[in-house]
């Protein structure tokens, strides 16, 4: 078939990362994959995606940890494009380009997240007109939790992570991250998950209603002891300073911690901006952490932002 598009100028995407408020594993599924229940969370901690119309199909990646994301047919943005244009019958290669911010293999679905963007871009690249709801079940076929980052906001996922359900949620929260100096596997960390569990019998996980409770609240207070992951003690278990890395936050005023997905950044929630910058302050100064940033959620999924005029 004949590509599709109205205006061959580039397009940018900014998407945001994620933080699993809840991340409650099931038992192993037949497909490999556990079964899950999760709160997700977007946050104000972003990349960059732009495509642009190419002779061929390429990725290009700058911004901290650049090197270690792959720019061959595996990287998962790239994978996006193609996937669209496939199941569009669109023939017209894109050029991608990824400025990342987002930790790399931090347990931030900063890989996911690109593939969001990249789907979203390439919708209006090659003037698709997709629903968010169809961009979305594209994303499932590319991971877990893309379909959330096409979404943003706060929802519940399960299966895998890729169902969305919305969640009735008020206010904004204030977060600060603690980023560790390599990353987790997340194959790894669920292998730990198994291994820590043994034999014991894992029933199928559903949401804590105690924590959906908390965000109809809008309190950081009423949320903070409702934080859960089931990883968390996989992530520690191989990587022990996690729990150093929490303890500290704690110390320093943080009103609740949790290891962000498979890890290993850490995400503590605090009261306000103020906080916010006395924990980072303190992390940072202290050498808790070799990189501390802050953000806000909920935010907006994956979106396009306007050209930058010169």
């Amino acid at each position: 078939m004949t590509s599709a598009h109205t205006d061959p100028s580039p397009v940018t995407v900014r998407v945001p990362a994620k933080v699993n408020l809840e991340l409650l594993v099931g038992p192993l599924r037949d497909d490999g994959f556990h079964s899950l229940s999760t709160v997700y969370q977007a946050v104000n901690l972003t990349d960059d995606v732009t495509v642009a119309l190419d002779d061929d199909w390429s990725c290009t990646v700058t911004g901290p940890c650049a090197d270690v994301v792959p720019t061959d047919a595996s990287n998962l943005a790239l994978r996006a494009a193609r996937l669209l244009a496939d199941e569009s019958g669109v023939d017209t290669p894109v050029h991608v380009s990824i400025a990342k911010s987002i930790p790399v293999a931090g347990g931030m679905a900063g890989g996911s997240a690109d593939a969001a963007a990249a789907l979203v871009a390439c919708d209006r690249l090659w003037g698709l007109g997709l629903t968010t709801e169809e961009l979305e079940e594209y994303a499932a076929e590319l991971g877990s939790d893309v379909p959330f980052l096409v979404r943003g906001g706060t929802a519940v996922g399960s299966g895998r992570g890729e169902r969305l359900a919305p969640v009735l949620a008020r206010g904004s929260y204030h977060w600060v991250f603690a980023i560790s100096d390599t990353g987790l596997s997340t194959p790894e960390v669920y292998g730990e998950c198994d291994r820590l569990r043994g034999s014991a019998d894992i029933p199928e996980p559903t949401p804590n209603s105690e924590l959906m409770s908390a965000l109809r609240t809008g309190d950081p207070h009423i949320l903070a002891p409702q934080l859960t992951n089931d990883l968390q003690e996989a992530a520690i278990s191989l990587r022990p300073e996690l729990g150093e890395v929490l303890r500290s936050g704690m110390e320093f005023g943080a009103l609740g911690g949790i290891v962000s997905g498979s890890g290993p950044t850490v995400a503590f929630l605090v009261e306000d901006v103020e906080s916010a910058i006395d924990l980072t302050v303190a992390l940072t100064a202290t050498g808790t952490a070799r990189e501390v940033r802050k953000a806000i959620g909920p935010v907006h999924g994956a979106h396009v932002i306007p050209a930058r005029v010169d």
